[in-house]
């Protein structure tokens, strides 16, 4: 399982300024998501290719948010990013590490965005988080697996702290999906109003 612990703000205040935790029942949750991943990718340059990572399984529920986030990029077809995670080839605990090095292989100075689920308080459960720097799969279930990410979105799926297994056993399916779909759509957003080249204006004759 690769369930992480909710990620908490530093006393950096830049890295604060950075993060952002929202209710996924928010009304305008993914122009929010989608703007503030729009502020870390618009200063990359575009020969920077975008790598996706998606880190769960569909062995549970909880855990299947990033399986399902990865599968539904794939149906796009988007020649603007690679992506590593669906629910027909997971990217999981047993396979992190090969994953990683296979990008660092094939991608040169690679931009990676990690999905991830995680457990968190009460009252984050359901928020979806944005922040720089790596995720670190793994944590909830003390598992030591490779942080993973220049950036990264976590979905906060269930409450933490006792029978982590159980409870990513336990999580309701709907929850997931939900954010699965807003997460998605607010990665597609983001990647097509920065990655798109712009179409120079022909003055007319």
């Amino acid at each position: 399982m690769n369930g992480a612990w909710e990620r908490r703000s530093g006393t950096n205040s830049e890295t604060a300024a950075l993060s952002l935790k929202i209710p996924y029942n928010e009304p305008s949750v993914t122009n929010r998501l989608a703007q503030r991943l729009e502020s870390q990718l618009a200063p990359l340059p575009l020969d920077r290719r975008i790598v996706i990572v998606c880190v769960g399984t569909d062995r549970s529920t909880g855990d299947s948010l990033g399986p399902l986030v990865g599968t539904t990029l794939s149906r796009e077809a988007n020649p603007q990013f690679d992506l590593y995670g669906t629910l027909d080839e997971p990217v999981h605990a047993m396979n992190l590490t090969e994953t990683l090095l296979r990008i660092s292989r094939s991608t040169p100075r690679p931009y990676v965005i990690a999905i991830d689920a995680c457990l968190g308080q009460v009252s984050s459960v359901g928020c979806i988080q944005i922040g720089t720097g790596p995720v670190r799969p793994g944590a909830g279930v003390n598992k030591d697996l490779p942080p993973v990410g220049d950036m990264h979105m976590t979905g906060i799926v269930n409450v933490g702290g006792f029978m982590e297994y159980f409870v990513l056993q336990n999580t309701r399916l709907n929850l997931v999906m939900k954010m699965a779909d807003i997460i998605s759509q607010s990665l597609l957003q983001a990647i097509r109003n920065t990655r798109t080249p712009a179409i120079p204006f022909a003055m007319p004759d």
